[in-house]
């Protein structure tokens, strides 16, 4: 089954709580576990994983917090997702590099496939940013994709 963990689960939401804010607005890592229901134990690692990413800037003190580096709309859902997960590949074969990974990686018309599942999800996760994901959680309707 393919599912990102829940650490990542949680980064998204403390992504998400920070935009909801706007920019330039720091909020407390008490105030995000509270409104997000992230568990204090996963919220020090989260927090200093998305900062070594350059998705949070955090502020020590008692004024301190966390604040987005970029506004929302430039920060986007694939942005978080691989900064926990790596970079994200729907089969081994997708990262094969060598004639010797597969022995079927010349004639393999499974491989293109996935390839192209794979450039699908990258593009549609590239294109989610968290402005759109705020907006959507205020209920402001966003324009759906063709294809859903």
């Amino acid at each position: 089954m393919l599912k990102i963990n829940r650490q990542t689960d949680y980064a998204v939401r403390v992504v998400l709580a920070l935009a909801k804010r706007g920019e330039d607005i720091r909020l407390s890592t008490a105030e995000i576990q509270q409104e997000m229901l992230i568990p204090p134990a996963l919220m020090t690692r989260i927090v200093a994983q998305l900062a070594r990413e350059g998705l949070v800037n955090t502020y020590p003190g008692r004024d301190g917090g966390l604040m987005l580096p970029r506004p929302a709309v430039q920060i986007t859902l694939k942005d978080v997702v691989e900064a926990f997960e790596g970079p994200i590949l729907l089969s081994e074969c997708m990262q094969a590099k060598g004639e010797d990974d597969c022995p079927f990686r010349t004639n393999c018309p499974v491989r293109s496939k996935w390839g192209r599942v794979q450039v699908a999800m990258l593009r549609e996760m590239a294109s989610i940013t968290f402005e759109d994901l705020v907006q959507e959680a205020l209920g402001i309707p966003l324009m759906m994709p063709s294809f859903v």
